[in-house]
């Protein structure tokens, strides 16, 4: 099983970068590769489109909004990969307020590519989605 984790510091509270992100469907508010979620099963499940049409659908698999954190598990995508799941957190950073970390990995089985090209795609992926969610905090 390959893996990935990609942190980054944030220019909000831990509270308010959740507010942002701790929602399972709200992926269209900070990441520009999602501009569509759609909730399913209650919430449960949400059906994502990237700007090329592609259909990614994923299940919550653990939920902390005390320690604000999410899991999620991927059922349906265009990725290389099976057995994907995926975590992204908001840390505190001791003695300031005023920022905050957040942390994006994942673990997945390669399908018809290479342990290293996966882990590129991820790395990628969540890197982007960290500069992403940067950018629209300090705007």
């Amino acid at each position: 099983m390959a893996s990935t984790s990609v942190s980054r510091v944030v220019p909000a509270s831990p509270q308010q970068v959740w507010n942002l992100i701790g929602g399972f469907a709200s992926l269209p508010d900070w990441l520009p590769y999602i501009p569509e979620s759609t909730a399913l099963e209650g919430g449960r499940v949400r059906r994502l489109t990237n700007p090329d049409g592609d259909v990614i659908i994923e299940r919550l698999v653990a939920f902390d909004e005390a320690e604000r954190h999410y899991s999620y598990a991927i059922l349906q995508a265009p990725f290389p990969v099976n057995g994907y799941v995926s975590t992204i957190r908001v840390h505190t950073v001791p003695g300031r307020d005023d920022i905050a970390e957040v942390q994006w990995s994942g673990r997945f089985n390669p399908d018809n590519a290479t342990e290293a090209e996966v882990v590129e795609l991820f790395t990628g992926i969540y890197r982007d989605g960290l500069a992403a969610l940067h950018q629209s905090l300090a705007s």
